[in-house]
């Protein structure tokens, strides 16, 4: 076996290239329609909510600054509940936690698909919150480098940091830094795709177009629980890279 092939075999399923592209992309579709549809507001990171609220604090508009705390605890108990709860999953359920989250992801979106257009965003903006924190929290390095699934700023950060390596070892034989550069500039390609696909299908479809970011998730889940219930059910207490 070649030095690739052990590089290879060495990552779980859960941490493949290819799962983080494809989550970074339905984070994306998340962001625009939740900006779109669902009051303006960015739900898979919580900075803008706490400047948001800083700023009504700061105007003294109390009401609204206590309104932002609805968002920013629901993330909150998205990192909480998926930081204890991977353990027990795995000894009650013989999945992995990333399995099960996958899951729980396309039963949230189902679900929000589903609902009237007249029913207040605040049920939108809190699921999309609590699921995409949880997501942050567990998907934390594809095949040995750490990634944000959620949101693009550190991505955009790589990429300076990787062109300025480019720039400083120009005439030197080391390029490590080439693979992170290019899985960063994917990263954000992905991310940016799945916001404009978002904003289209948001334009047609309203509320229901959530629905086909099940698609792609999908296609993660029964590449999890396959993988959970056969090549990788030899190493099932082995914990992702980042853990």
């Amino acid at each position: 076996m070649n030095e690739s092939s052990k590089n290879e075999n060495h990552f779980l399923t859960c941490e493949r290239n290819w799962v983080y592209y494809a989550l970074i992309t339905v984070a994306g579709f998340w962001g625009s329609y939740t900006y779109l549809l669902k009051g303006n507001i960015f739900c898979n990171a919580q900075t803008g909510n706490v400047v948001l609220m800083a700023m009504a604090l700061g105007s003294a508009q109390w009401i609204n600054a206590l309104y932002y705390l609805i968002p920013i605890s629901s993330y909150i108990m998205g990192s909480f509940i998926s930081e204890l709860v991977p353990n027990p999953i795995k000894n009650h359920f013989f999945i992995r936690w990333d399995t099960l989250l996958i899951l729980i992801e396309i039963l949230a979106v189902i679900g929000l698909g589903a609902l009237p257009e007249s029913v207040p965003v605040q049920i939108s903006q809190v699921t999309i919150n609590f699921i995409a924190s949880m997501q942050y929290n567990t998907f934390r390095q594809a095949e040995g480098v750490p990634m944000a699934t959620t949101f693009a700023t550190n991505h955009i950060r790589q990429i300076g940091v990787g062109l300025a390596k480019e720039i400083q070892h120009r005439n030197s034989h080391k390029k490590k830094h080439r693979k992170k550069l290019i899985k960063h500039t994917k990263m954000l390609f992905f991310f940016a795709t799945g916001a404009t696909v978002g904003t289209i299908l948001s334009h047609i479809f309203i509320g229901k177009a959530i629905w086909f970011t099940a698609f792609p998730l999908s296609i993660i889940f029964a590449t999890l629980l396959h993988a959970d219930l056969t090549k990788e059910k030899n190493i099932f207490y082995q914990k992702p890279s980042g853990h």
